[in-house]
């Protein structure tokens, strides 16, 4: 008898950090649904090869549940819950609030409607594995990025307490916490004329390498990226918010 394919479900999968995602999934054998909006979805999925692309828009609930029926009834091995998109700028001033209610509706909602549909599925199962791409972002308030620090600030506490919930169900769940890296965030954000968005950028495939390596070993979070980063993301931890409030605003302020 044929030993069933194992899966994997990856949003955001078109291009950086979702895209070596996808590779790294289908490298360790497992069959890959690549999920994005735009319709280079397809050419990733050929590109990574034992994969299946779905375009859907999952800043909408018809786009997650179209996702979901697109699984059907096959059970999921591991699910990495990743897109997601920036907007920078000043919130009050400048930026548009269609804008940033679709960067809500992407970053978070789909997050939380999605979560909800896979994880059902896998208690039953008694099995399963997520991956949420969460930011160093989220260890600080993110002037200039607000809504998108804040997104990233939610996907982490809400991995890590249902990380709790979910404790001896065979479920486990990962928070991925990322430094800058090369992708096409900083050009669709707006802000490659900051300190952010000219500073040195991490390798989506190393940070898809270190995140596979923590959600196999059911590790609850992990930053990825160069030892600064990590070195970084640790200190920050011990200084007050409105410190963190400033240094960010230095890296990401517009014109910087």
């Amino acid at each position: 008898m044929t030993e069933p394919t194992r899966l994997a479900l990856v949003t955001g999968a078109s291009t950086g950090i979702g895209r070596a995602l996808a590779d790294e999934f289908a490298r360790h054998g497992l069959h890959v649904i690549m999920a994005a909006e735009n319709a280079e979805i397809t050419a990733a999925a050929e590109a990574v090869g034992d994969a299946t692309p779905v375009r859907v828009d999952l800043a909408t609930p018809q786009g997650v549940e179209e996702l979901y029926a697109a699984v059907g009834t096959r059970p999921l091995d591991a699910v990495a819950i990743n897109a997601g998109v920036g907007v920078g700028g000043d919130f009050a001033r400048d930026n548009a609030l269609a804008d940033e209610l679709n960067l809500v509706d992407l970053n978070v909602r789909s997050a939380v409607h999605l979560a909800k549909l896979v994880l059902n599925d896998m208690v039953r199962r008694g099995s399963g594995r997520v991956l949420f791409t969460s930011s160093i972002a989220a260890t600080s308030p993110g002037p200039y990025l607000a809504t998108y620090a804040a997104s990233k600030a939610f996907l982490y506490s809400f991995a890590e307490a249902l990380r709790h919930e979910l404790h001896g169900t065979g479920v486990t769940v990962t928070a991925l916490l990322p430094g800058p890296t090369r992708t096409n965030f900083f050009e669709r954000a707006g802000v490659l004329d900051t300190r952010l968005g000219k500073a040195g950028k991490d390798d989506p495939a190393d940070v898809a390498r270190q995140a596979y390596e923590a959600l196999m070993a059911g590790k609850d979070h992990v930053v990825t990226g160069s030892a600064r980063t990590k070195v970084q993301t640790t200190a920050s931890r011990a200084m007050p918010e409105p410190v963190k409030a400033k240094m960010h605003a230095l890296m990401s302020k517009p014109g910087t």
